[in-house]
């Protein structure tokens, strides 16, 4: 043992030997008495540090077993799709699972706030039917279905109806609902007779995760675009990325082709085991873009226009009003309004 790791250890033992603080004494940074100076975060760079503890609250329990499960219910509180949602799923199919139905609560997800509350339902009508759209692209039939705007109401009223034995739910470390602020994922396993697997939606990690960039991609008309995903793919080639797709409102876009070309694009990524999550129905612009940096870890926004039309977003100066909210970099690319091909993948896990 060196020097140093023996005063270390000398110091750690004196600590845990003296007695604890009277309570009653008075606080010395308010007493007057010059208190420590830690230095700030800058000073400290080149040090080395421990390793994170895990993000969030998290799920204590490991996944249960999936052996024997035909009958899936896909509970999404936060977002639609996400990789690892989509990887359960596609092994609960290749184990043999032949029914799967997907539901959201017609709640205000927590992550972001990122839609309007006039359109609860369509946005959790959209989070279903992006879902069920790339499950589809792997070759896995849904049924889906927009439930009570309570996430335990919700997720107690599909599990009656579709009978499961096996939940994926879709939500934050540590969602809760309720006066009393319980876990809905440790609710489910305490109420439900199915087995019940939490799949977090993956925020927490990002922000301790400094290996990995977060990529704001703002888009509707050119969310799955050739020009859009070969720049994504791209960027993920040169170092580890996460995207989240917000598809404010556009033009005369309808709801359900910005679901299909947003599903499109999550499958086309996931195939790639390229990180993504999306929300279809977003308000204007600026304010879905506000409240993303706001609750999000953000470390850079790609805003996504076509190639060689008007846009409304840059005539309203949406560029340059995001920059002047945040030094985050903001990144303009114009995309050809053609769409990306792809090819279904089969249910497994192979593609």
């Amino acid at each position: 043992m060196s020097d140093a790791e023996r005063k270390a250890d000398e110091a750690i033992a004196d600590a845990l030997d003296s007695p604890g603080e009277d309570p009653t004494s008075p606080d010395p940074g308010l007493s007057g008495e010059e208190s420590t100076d830690i230095g700030t975060p800058a000073e400290h760079e080149s040090e080395v540090v421990a390793a994170p503890e895990p993000s969030g609250q998290g799920d204590p329990d490991p996944p249960p077993s999936r052996e024997g499960v035909e009958r899936v219910l896909i509970f999404l509180n936060e977002v639609a799709g996400g990789r690892k949602l989509v990887t359960a799923a596609r092994e609960l199919a290749g184990a043999g699972a032949d029914y799967f139905g997907v539901v959201a609560p017609q709640n205000q997800p927590a992550v972001g706030q990122i839609v309007d509350t006039t359109e609860l339902r369509e946005a959790a009508q959209s989070r279903v039917d992006v879902t069920r759209a790339v499950l589809s692209d792997f070759g896995i039939e849904t049924e889906g279905g927009v439930m009570d705007p309570d996430s335990s109401l919700a997720l107690d009223d599909a599990a009656r109806a579709t009978k499961p034995d096996y939940v994926l739910i879709s939500a934050l470390y540590d969602t809760r609902f309720g006066l009393t602020r319980k876990s809905l994922v440790e609710w489910a396993k305490d109420r439900l007779e199915a087995r019940v697997e939490h799949v977090p939606v993956r925020v927490d990690d990002d922000a301790v995760r400094w290996d990995l960039t977060h990529t704001l991609v703002v888009g509707t008309k050119t969310v799955h675009s050739k020009g859009l995903l070969d720049e994504l793919e791209r960027r993920a080639k040169d170092k580890p990325h996460r995207f989240t797709f917000i598809c404010p409102r556009s033009g005369d876009v309808e709801r359900e082709e910005v679901c299909a070309n947003l599903a499109a694009t999550l499958a086309e990524l996931y195939r790639k085991d390229i990180d993504a999550t999306g929300q279809p129905m977003s308000p204007e612009p600026f304010h879905a873009i506000e409240n993303a940096i706001e609750h999000y870890r953000v470390d850079e926004i790609l805003i996504s226009t076509l190639k060689g039309q008007q846009s409304q977003w840059l005539d309203d100066g949406l560029i340059e009003r995001v920059k002047e909210i945040t030094e985050i970099p903001v990144e303009h690319i114009e995309s050809s309004p053609g769409r990306a091909s792809s090819e279904p993948a089969a249910a497994g896990v192979s593609a």
